[in-house]
């Protein structure tokens, strides 16, 4: 992928897979408090956490949610069926992504995950 603004300072990562826990929206704002913290981030509002409860397909239940940073913001996907989730950290300035991984993996007790850095 092209660098359009190399002046702007980006770190992106994707991290997706399958979790054991039992996600809800109370995990899911720990999950952002943990990562966060772990990651040296700040975040300055509330997560937003949206589900659709019962709407569309039954196989894509589950939680949409994002936090926003003082440098960007962290999304979440979560399908509640299939016990799937993908997570992207996207930031302006750097952070350890090997962190990021190990405490998304540990956090959501995830034994098969795939990570990308973009």
């Amino acid at each position: 992928m092209k660098d359009l603004a190399p002046s702007i300072k980006r770190q992106r990562l994707l991290i997706e897979g399958f979790y054991s826990v039992n996600v809800n929206e109370l995990v899911i704002k720990d999950y952002f408090n943990k990562i966060t913290e772990d990651l040296n981030l700040r975040i300055y509002s509330e997560p937003i956490i949206f589900s659709p409860a019962g709407l569309g397909k039954e196989g894509n239940q589950g939680y949409d949610a994002f936090v926003p940073l003082i440098d960007s913001g962290i999304s979440l996907y979560v399908w509640t069926k299939e016990k799937f989730l993908s997570a992207i950290i996207y930031t302006c300035k750097d952070f350890a992504q090997d962190q990021a991984v190990k405490s998304t993996k540990d956090f959501f007790e995830m034994n098969n995950l795939e990570m990308e850095s973009f």
